[in-house]
This record gives structure tokens, sequence and C-alpha cells, in this order.
């Protein structure tokens, strides 16, 4: 009996016969259920972010190449996971999460203008790119050579983020519940990661993503509060 991939049979035997599901039962089905609500929640983790910058009409405080880099991860992520073979609900978000990104720095771009000559030849390289990676057609090779490398390039993204968060004690327009989402979005995916038997390479990169998400969830706590209290006081 399977319900979007997902194998209930167990579960619902277990209680037909008035017995709660064992653990080797409960598990699988916990992490299936949990990999799909966070593909769900992923269609709007950022959100918060993007309406945030646009109510304010300002980036404030916001890497560019934070974002960008982030992007760049998202697509070898999803390219990995895709030629691999994963099960949906086990990299279903990296979509969703692409093409919110993607809108991301567009906007970034658009409050950031002028834009530099710099970074519209970055966005020229990730276009000429990302078709031919998504599509797998690069030797599988490099592709693996790519994928270990998508770990340092989340962790790269996180980096200047969290240096000018804590060189300006201010985290400007960073949305609490986007980077909250992304935090619990990384702990839910160890999990499931470890259930679905999926390589070590991928449980890597979301244990990364665990830590530099709390370390910007927990400077948005640092550093917002007081910022609003000083501009409560001036006003």
């Amino acid at each position: 009996m399977e319900y979007l991939g997902i194998d209930v049979t167990c579960a619902v035997n277990s209680l037909r016969h008035g017995n709660f599901p064992d653990k080797d039962c409960l598990l699988p089905l916990i992490s299936k259920l949990l990999g799909y609500a966070i593909v769900a929640a992923s269609t709007t983790v950022k959100l918060p972010q993007i309406l945030k910058i646009l109510k304010h009409q300002s980036v404030r405080g916001l890497s560019m190449l934070s974002f960008e880099l982030e992007v760049v991860g998202y697509t070898i992520a999803l390219a990995y996971c895709l030629h691999k073979g994963l099960p949906f609900s086990a990299y279903g978000e990296l979509l969703f999460l692409l093409i919110q990104a993607l809108i991301l720095v567009a906007i970034i771009y658009y409050y950031s203008r002028p834009v530099r000559t710099a970074t519209w030849i970055r966005a020229l390289l990730y276009s000429a790119a990302a078709p031919t990676i998504l599509a797998g057609q690069i030797d599988p090779f490099l592709f693996e050579a790519l994928y270990a490398s998508q770990h340092a390039i989340f962790l790269c993204a996180r980096i200047p983020q969290i240096w000018q968060n804590f060189s300006n004690r201010s985290t400007g327009e960073l949305s609490f519940l986007t980077s909250f989402m992304n935090f619990g979005g990384s702990m839910v995916r160890v999990f499931t990661t470890i259930q679905e038997n999926a390589p070590k390479s991928v449980l890597l990169g979301y244990a990364i993503g665990v830590a530099t998400n709390f370390t910007i969830l927990s400077q948005i706590v640092l550093y917002q509060k007081p910022r609003a209290e000083k501009e409560k006081k001036m006003e």
C-alpha cells in the first residue's frame, strides 16, 4: 500500500492489530512524511526575505556574493540528486529553493544599481553553464568533483554574510523567518538523508547547512534587537 511513494503497509498492519508501529517501521515513514513536508515548505521559504526587501526597497546588510554562491550551490546539488536518481522527497526542495534564489538575486541586482561589470559577467557565466550542469551533460568525474565542491560553495556562500553581519554588528534586511526555516530545513534534512541512505557527501552538505544557518540565525537574534531599541530611542 503506497501513497506518493510512501509505503504505509507496515504501519497500517500494526495499527489494525492494536499495536504501535515499531522503530524499523515508523522511522522510514516519518522520514518520507518529513521529506514531503520540507518540499512543501520550501515553496515559500525565501518569500519572507523577498517581501522584506520589496517592502523596504533596500538590500542593506545583504552580501550579494553570498546569494550568488547560494544559487550556484543549489544548481549543483539539484543536478547531482537528479543524476543519482534519488527520490523526489529527498531533494525536491532544491528545485523550489533554486527558483526563489534566482528571483532573490535578481531583486538584489535591481536594488544594487548600478551593477558592476564583474557582476554581469558572473551572471552570464552562470546562465551559460547551468543548463549543461542540470542536464548532467558533463564528465562523470567532473560531476563528482563539482558536487564535492558544492559543500565548499555553500560554506563560502554563508561566510561573507556572517562576516558582514559581524563587522556591521547588524543583520540589515536579513529575514529572521527565512533564516529560521533554512535552519529547521537543514536539521530535518540530516534526519531524512540518513533514513534515505543517501551518499555521505549529501549528508555532509546538510550538516554544514545546519552549522552555518544556526550562526546566521544567532546573529539575527543578537544584533537585531539592540538595533531596534536604538532606532526607537532616536525617534
